[in-house]
């Protein structure tokens, strides 16, 4: 009996199917715990687009070649890689942000942001980025402005880009 239950689950070769096992396990390990990283959305500032409570992914891997552009749904390391907020870069380096009646402004001109369905009137003075900072902000301009985190962010707390 004990010899055709192990048979029937670890087939005709036992050795084969163990290293099979061992490998997915390790390229599991490897993948899920340090390239594609698991983050559980916490909040109501990035919706419609993240619901609270939704399990995403972080590509860590997502920035190695290019730089963050506009527009990526991102997680900014807060006190190491599983702390983090999800938000969206609207700011590139060197550009100038403001807001105004709930309206991002770069360089003096209003940006198109089609996945904001709730505006308030949010104000903000114009900033400068450095060289190397991105500004950041929840998809959900509904919410009243000191409920939500929001601004500047510099490149090194990028932890990577949000896939899923």
């Amino acid at each position: 009996m004990a010899h055709g239950v192990g048979r029937l689950i670890f087939g005709e070769n036992p050795r084969r199917t163990t290293v099979r096992i061992l490998i997915l396990a390790a390229v599991s390990v490897v993948t899920f715990g340090w390239i594609l990283i698991p983050v559980r959305a916490e909040g109501i500032s990035m919706m419609p687009t993240y619901r609270n409570g939704s399990l995403n992914l972080v590509n860590r891997l997502a920035f190695l070649v290019k730089s963050p552009e506009r527009g990526d749904i991102v997680a900014i390391r807060l006190a190491g890689p599983h702390a983090v907020y999800i938000k969206r870069i609207v700011g590139l380096p060197g550009e100038r942000i403001a807001i105004a009646d709930g309206t991002v402004r770069i360089n003096g001109r209003s940006l198109d942001e089609p996945y904001v369905r709730n505006r308030s009137g949010w104000t903000m003075a114009e900033v400068q980025l450095g060289s190397d900072e991105y500004f950041l902000i929840g998809d959900n301009r509904g919410m009243r402005e000191e409920e939500h985190d929001f601004g500047r962010a510099h490149r090194s707390r990028i932890v990577g880009k949000v896939v899923f």
